[in-house]
This record gives structure tokens, C-alpha cells and sequence, in this order.
């Protein structure tokens, strides 16, 4: 039975990003590779290198993400000792050491050599300008009501804040120490 009522019109479901779209592509090709490069190794040499070759590369990352973690935690004491935030200068590459050390614990050869790359002083702070340039510019393109957005607004100062006035109560507790002094709410 017709109402007479038009049919809804849904809008169209918005484009899936590149990146959504070929990212599974790309971990599935890269997993292939590491898999590939894994037997190629093992048809070389031996089964008992490849084995070493990936406990050797777990065990040096494990130790690279200590000592970045290390770092990162002693350059956060002495920023707090000082009283101010941290810099970036002692700091800046402590992420990218770990991601480096977090490469190299994943099994693979291909993992291996893109997480020694990152140890290397000159490549990190090239990626790390190349990442800092994306984020500032995703962060000023963003839309308004998106994640980027959110971040935007964290980052502003904004003079038109809004305080909610308020006032605390305490109750003391049935046979507790009622002998405490009032006092007035706080207030600007």
C-alpha cells in the first residue's frame, strides 16, 4: 500500500580514502616479501641462520626501545626538574628509535632493514621533519568536526572559555571530626 509518501534519498557514501583502500593491499604484499625473502635465506643458507638472524634481530630491538625509553624518561625527569616542558631537541628522536627497535623485533628480513635505517641519526631526523611538515599541514587543512579539527582546537588559546562557578561541599562522616572551619567558596 502506497502513501503517497516519496521514497527517502540516502546520500551517497563518501569516498574511502587511498590509504584505506590499498592498505590491506599493501600489508598482504609485504608479508608475501618477508615470507619470500625469509625462504630465499633459509634455501641459502640454513634454516638454524634464519632462526638466528630473527632472534638476533627480537633481541636487538628489544634492547634499542629500552634505551630509547631510557632516554625519553630521563629527558622528561630533567624537563620537570627544571620546571618547564620538555625540549625537542633531546627528545625528538626517541620515537623514532622505538619504532626503529619495534621494526626490528617483527620477524622479517625486509622489517629488519627498515628498522635499522631508523637508527641511523641522519635518516631519523629527515623522517622526522617529513612527519612533523605532514602533520602541520593535515592539522591546518582539517575539517571543522573532524579529529584534526579536535587537535586544532587543543592548540588555540581560546579567550572565550567558559567557567562554570561552583562551590565544594564536604560532608563529614557520622562520627567524625565536625570541629572544621567553614569556608567561603572559591571564586575569582
Amino acid at each position: 500500500m502506497t502513501t503517497g509518501a516519496s521514497t527517502p534519498t540516502y546520500p551517497a557514501r563518501p569516498r574511502r580514502s587511498r590509504v584505506r583502500t590499498f592498505l590491506p593491499l599493501g600489508i598482504a604484499a609485504w608479508l608475501v616479501l618477508e615470507i619470500w625473502l625469509l625462504s630465499v635465506v633459509a634455501g641459502a643458507a640454513s634454516g638454524f641462520v634464519v632462526f638466528l638472524l630473527l632472534v638476533a634481530g627480537f633481541v636487538l630491538g628489544s634492547v634499542v626501545i629500552k634505551r630509547a625509553g631510557r632516554r625519553a624518561f630521563q629527558n622528561l625527569n630533567e624537563a620537570l626538574q627544571r620546571g618547564g616542558a620538555p625540549s625537542g631537541s633531546g627528545s625528538s628522536g626517541n620515537g623514532l628509535m622505538m619504532l626503529g627497535g619495534l621494526l626490528l623485533m617483527i620477524p622479517g628480513l625486509l622489517s629488519d632493514a627498515v628498522g635499522l635505517l631508523l637508527l641511523i641519526p641522519p635518516v631519523q631526523k629527515a623522517v622526522g621533519r617529513y612527519a612533523e611538515r605532514t602533520f602541520d599541514r593535515r592539522i591546518r587543512a582539517a575539517v571543522p568536526g573532524t579529529l584534526g579539527d579536535a587537535f586544532q582546537q587543543a592548540r588555540m588559546q581560546r579567550p572565550d572559555g567558559k567557567v562554570v562557578q561552583g562551590e565544594v561541599i564536604v560532608r563529614d562522616e557520622p562520627g567524625g571530626d565536625s570541629s572544621r572551619e567553614q569556608r567561603p567558596p572559591l571564586t575569582r
